[in-house]
């Protein structure tokens, strides 16, 4: 399965035209038309628009087409899942090594962007 064919899976499991799906990614009517002609590829911008509006996607899904669902309930809708959704079992924690110093945290929101935390220790 393509990109543009998991963007018409998108518009299917949510009964959607294209021009409905546009509407609600926020996006112009003929960008999705050309887009499902073949005419252009999808940009960033409006695969940010679908991850936006549709929060419980994957990203790795969406782009890539790979999914890594190990329930076998869940392998016919894997594009409903997020990452998160994906984790059943909570992380142990880490045992913690003091000869190892942290140098950068990075935070991800659910809005798609994220943010580095750089330690000034070399």
């Amino acid at each position: 399965m393509n990109l543009i064919d998991r963007l018409k899976h998108i518009m299917k499991l949510n009964n959607l035209s294209a021009s409905a799906f546009a509407d609600e990614i926020g996006v112009q009517r003929s960008s999705i038309s050309h887009i499902l002609s073949e005419r252009n590829k999808p940009s960033l911008e409006l695969l940010q628009k679908v991850l936006v509006r549709y929060p419980k996607i994957s990203a790795d899904w969406l782009i890539t087409g790979n999914t890594k669902i190990e329930s076998p309930d869940l392998l016919d809708s894997p594009l409903i899942l997020s990452q998160a959704e994906k984790i059943s079992t909570p992380p142990t924690p880490m045992a913690v090594n003091t000869t190892k110093q942290i140098k950068k945290v990075v935070i991800f929101y659910s809005d798609n962007t994220f943010k580095e935390i750089v330690s000034g220790i070399d």
